[in-house]
């Protein structure tokens, strides 16, 4: 009978190793998939680095040699982008960066100077070894760099966010984000070739870190929709063309990658993930679609007035703007307002003249009036990038003497004379309770809230991608040729088709060239950021705008000069100022023409058209709240010039 007891007690124990060891195996086989990964990426640019370095680079068989390796050694590389991305983006551009240097200010850093960020690694890479005669030590130093980067990931301090599965769905929102705007766009991919069996790659690849994940968290896995899901999305791509122009992008983003984003974030919601990573810092949980207004936040539109939720507050807050929007009050000579230069029929822009009238009413400006319309979806506003805020920008063109000429001192003053603008005010002070006082913040604040609200409207492409209305082919071509052989996407990205890529914590700037007459005779004698951030990288470079609204905003570039978009078309597909001659050794964009059709070019005019939103118009208000100094009654509502 003892014996028979001990045997149970032992196979009990056995029993209960069994299962433990079951378990631990479960919970370790997502950290041992993310290892193995790395370690086959750390074996791969290894060899990598030993190849080049015996590699004699005298013939163009020895550097296809070297370019098939790096391109092989990339596809590791994407296996690992679902985390890589997530968890050290700025060592990723060690890694796999597109550019030598970026100067970046992102949205949790705008306060302090733009930061330097090099870069290296496998696509500058595949550039490098493209030129003509490329030497050995600087491809050594561009791997080598590459190699250094990869270490940081088996960090503990990276590491440690295996353990729990609140990473993994904001890893995976990112990716399904990166996958409806850059990874099908040859973004960082500088051989178009290879953007799509890339993208096989790596999707299958992270279907592996799925089925790992599900093993070591059951309790918060994926459920069985999103895995469907996915997996008819792998059918997908796999059926289609390698070649990335003929890419059925828009069916990619509005059947599977957008519907996959809804499921993921349901599931954010259900397991209640929490961040603790900066990168998430815009994004906005409560988005159910890539194609919502309210995916990311860029600026708040409230300003001062951040903490009022009260409806009836609201509202006033409204009234108020509108009223000041429309007020030359403002002015130094109180016959200009906003909508002197934002007007509200021309989509909060001037479409009149390629840039608006100078305050002496005798010159005009030196650059075109940006609409205000989604200006809410840039961390960094005005063509330069010079100021943070709405709030600021506002504060800004009130005191500049060439447009309205005024100061804040000044500005409130007046404003404050007027007993309905001092009666409203003084009545939304309690929801201000770090201001003893009305400040022109106060002013600025009630402004842009009243013109955010205008940038919540949708476009057609908008409800095709969430499937409430049917887009016509037409568009659908466009929007194709768009994100590919027109390389519009890789500056203007998916959903807002600005320069404020995903995570959307920052706003990109890019040197084109721009001229200063269609004579192409000069570049534009506009420094841009450079003003802002002095740095041969800078120089002529401008904050990449919206194409949201594009087909009724014209005139375009910084200084107007394109009166239409076929102009501006024919200037990307001629290769930029470079492409037409003129002498821009920083031009980010590629010099080489792109080879569209004119058929082409009519249907990205027809996809641009599709990005109009519905913008319900307002009268301008009919009357002006009286000042206690007569002399400020005789004001018209708009300004008159």
């Amino acid at each position: 009978m003892k014996l028979k007891n001990t045997i149970i007690t032992i196979a009990l124990l056995l029993l209960i190793a069994v299962i433990f060891s079951f378990k631990d195996s479960g919970k370790n086989s997502y950290a041992t998939n993310y290892f193995q990964s790395l370690k086959s990426l750390s074996n791969s640019q290894s060899q990598l680095l030993e190849n080049i370095k015996k590699n004699d680079f005298q013939t163009e068989k020895d550097l296809e040699k070297i370019r098939k390796e790096i391109l092989n050694t990339r596809l590791k590389l994407k296996g690992m982008d679902f985390w890589f991305r997530y968890f050290e983006p700025n060592v990723y551009k060690k890694m796999n960066g597109p550019l030598p240097v970026e100067w970046e200010t992102e949205v949790f850093e705008k306060y302090e100077k733009p930061y330097k960020r090099e870069g290296a690694g496998l696509s500058l890479a595949i550039q490098y070894i493209d030129e003509e005669n490329p030497d050995k030590d600087t491809l050594l130093r561009l791997i080598q760099s590459s190699i250094d980067a990869e270490q940081t990931y088996s960090n503990d301090s990276i590491t440690v966010n295996l353990q729990s599965y609140h990473h993994f769905y904001l890893c995976n929102r990112l990716y399904l984000l990166n996958l409806a705007a850059i990874y099908t766009t040859g973004f960082e991919c500088p051989d178009t070739a290879s953007v799509i069996p890339e993208l096989k790659v790596m999707m299958t690849e992270v279907n592996k870190i799925y089925k790992s994940f599900n093993e070591s968290f059951p309790d918060a896995s994926l459920n069985t929709d999103y895995l469907i899901l996915y997996d008819k999305t792998l059918d997908f791509v796999a059926k289609q063309s390698s070649n990335y122009s003929s890419f059925d992008h828009f069916i990619f983003i509005r059947d599977y990658i957008n519907p996959l984003f809804t499921i993921n974030r349901d599931l954010i919601k259900k397991y209640r993930v929490s961040s603790k990573n900066m990168l998430d810092y815009s994004l906005n949980k409560e988005a159910t679609s890539i194609f919502k207004k309210n995916l990311y936040n860029g600026q708040n539109s409230k300003g001062v007035f951040l903490r009022m939720e009260d409806t009836a507050a609201l509202n006033e807050l409204e009234r108020l703007g509108k009223m000041l929007f429309y007020d030359p009050i403002l002015s130094g000579n109180n016959m200009r307002s906003c909508a002197s230069c934002h007007k509200a029929g021309q989509y909060f822009t001037d479409t009149t003249s390629k840039t608006s009238l100078h305050f002496n009413q005798k010159d005009y400006l030196s650059r075109n009036t940006p609409s205000l319309l989604n200006a809410e979806y840039n961390h960094l506003l005005m063509i330069d990038g010079k100021h943070f805020t709405l709030q600021h920008q506002i504060t800004s063109v009130v005191s500049n003497e060439t447009e309205m000429c005024s100061s804040e001192k000044q500005a409130l003053a007046k404003v404050m004379s007027c007993k309905d603008y001092k009666k409203s005010f003084n009545k939304l002070l309690k929801y201000t309770p770090q201001e003893s006082e009305i400040t022109f913040e106060h002013i600025a604040s009630a402004i842009s809230y009243y013109y955010s609200r205008f940038s919540t409207s949708y476009a057609p492409f908008d409800e095709a991608m969430n499937k409430t209305i049917s887009l016509d082919p037409e568009s659908i071509r466009g929007f194709n040729i768009f994100m590919s052989k027109a390389q519009c996407a890789t500056c203007h990205f998916v959903p807002q088709f600005n320069g404020v890529k995903p995570p959307y914590v920052g706003s990109e700037f890019e040197v084109l060239g721009v001229p200063a007459d269609t004579g192409f005779k000069m570049q534009s004698a506009d420094k841009g950021r450079y003003e802002i951030n002095p740095a041969s990288q800078t120089l002529n470079a401008f904050r990449t705008g919206t194409i949201r609204n594009a087909a009724y905003t014209m005139p375009y570039m910084h200084n107007g000069v394109f009166s239409n978009l076929m102009q501006v078309i024919n200037f990307y597909n001629n290769g930029g100022g470079a492409g037409k001659g003129l002498v821009v050794n920083n031009q980010t964009l590629s010099s080489d023409p792109l080879g569209l059709s004119e058929a082409e070019k009519q249907l990205l005019i027809k996809f641009i058209m599709s990005l109009t939103e519905q913008v319900k118009v307002e009268q301008a208000p009919k009357y002006l709240p009286f000042s206690s100094d007569k002399s400020l009654n005789k004001r018209i509502s708009g300004g008159i010039y």
